[in-house]
């Protein structure tokens, strides 16, 4: 696995890891959710790898590993680099699954470059606000200035958890609280950046149908954050899609149900190679 940085410009380093069968032109790339990193996704690539798949995983600027220039930022910026990122290592057509905030940068990426994505998964993203989900994100923002890395993770949790998944992981769950108390200061300077391009740029409903390629649009049956209705406009707006709800699971849907989320991904992108 090669694991260096891309210094973009003299403000940006983007940290990525390359892995899997480096000869494949089949190419998948993983987009992180705003709290995660590049090893969030750990789970899910083996199984790709075994089908002979590239894997890129990346942390976007104000992630954990990538440089955190002054923000906020745009989705259209975050896409554009992923464009640098791609140009460098000489990748042409991508796979692209995204989570969440990573979902939204996939969208943003397939608007702009369509000629570049082969296939996209969307998990639990967004292409608006409403103002539940807006003063959601609005109260982290709070959080991660408190820098508090505990009363940040709890003040988030239920938000992003679903209720069945608390209960039967909570000692899990308090050792990613304890995990998150011990994040460098910085973190939480970025999930400010991150949080203030979320709210002021994810609107991109009216550019949808400019997406090509096929599209798989899932969301979490009890995502209190992202519910059903956003994954319902986004395949709504984009021509070759298929929604899929998976049960029983809240906003994190790769931690909450990984296999399932694997299995539906994988064979998406296989039946569409």
């Amino acid at each position: 696995m090669h694991m260096p940085t891309l210094k973009i410009d003299k403000e940006i380093e983007i940290y990525y890891e390359l892995s899997g069968n480096l000869e494949s032109k089949e190419t998948v790339v993983f987009l992180n959710g705003v709290m995660a990193s590049a090893s969030s996704w750990r789970q899910f690539t083996p199984a790709f790898e075994k089908f002979g798949y590239k894997i890129l995983l990346f942390d976007f600027k104000g992630q954990l590993k990538s440089s955190k220039p002054q923000g906020p930022y745009t989705f259209a910026e975050h896409a554009s680099e992923l464009k640098v990122l791609l140009d460098f290592l000489d990748i042409d057509k991508v796979n692209l699954i995204g989570t969440s905030y990573g979902g939204e940068a996939a969208l943003k990426f397939a608007i702009l470059f369509p000629n570049r994505v082969k296939s996209m998964v969307i998990i639990d993203s967004v292409s608006e606000l409403d103002e539940v989900l807006r003063f959601f994100v609005k109260s982290w923002i709070d959080l991660a200035k408190s820098g508090d890395g505990e009363k940040f993770f709890y003040g988030i949790m239920p938000t992003i958890y679903s209720d069945s998944y608390i209960k039967t992981h909570f000692e899990e769950l308090v050792k990613r609280a304890q995990g998150t108390a011990s994040m460098p200061k910085d973190y939480f300077i970025g999930q400010v950046y991150l949080y203030e391009t979320f709210l002021n740029d994810v609107y991109m409903t009216n550019e949808l149908n400019k997406i090509e390629c096929p599209t798989a649009v899932v969301c979490g049956e009890k995502d209190i954050l992202k519910p059903r209705k956003f994954s319902e406009i986004i395949a709504s707006n984009i021509s070759n899609s298929e929604l899929t709800i998976i049960p029983d699971c809240g906003h994190v849907a790769i931690f909450e149900k990984p296999q399932e989320l694997i299995s539906l991904s994988l064979g998406f992108l296989l039946k569409n190679r």
